[in-house]
This record gives C-alpha cells, structure tokens and sequence, in this order.
C-alpha cells in the first residue's frame, strides 16, 4: 500500500473529511469576505480531491 496507510486509517481520514467537507458547504459564503470566499472555494475543492484520491486507493485495495 502507497505510503503505509492502513485500510482503517483511510477509512478514518474519508469519514473526516466528509465530516469538513458538509461543514465548509454549509456555511453561509455570502458572510464571508472576499478572500474568505476564495478560501472556502478552494477548502472545498481541495476536500473533494483529497476525497476521491482515497476512494481511488480504498477501491484498488478492494480488488486486491
């Protein structure tokens, strides 16, 4: 395995990032400053990439 992460540490680390991820797309981005916009923008962005990078790796490891 890439980078000696379990199977449960990635479980862990996805259900974390979920976690971020609905609470980033929650807020209420119209409160927020311009540069903070942009920042939760690319949080977001971020998170999803984070995301389906493990599910990459939690579906090779699946196959075997």
């Amino acid at each position: 395995m890439p980078a000696g992460f379990t199977p449960d540490e990635l479980r862990e680390a996805h259900r974390a990032l979920l976690t971020t991820l609905y609470k980033c797309k929650k807020m209420d981005a119209a409160k927020l400053g311009k540069s903070q916009q942009t920042l939760l923008k690319r949080r977001i962005a971020a998170l999803k990439i984070a995301l389906t990078l493990i599910e990459k790796e939690q579906a090779q490891e699946e196959k075997g």
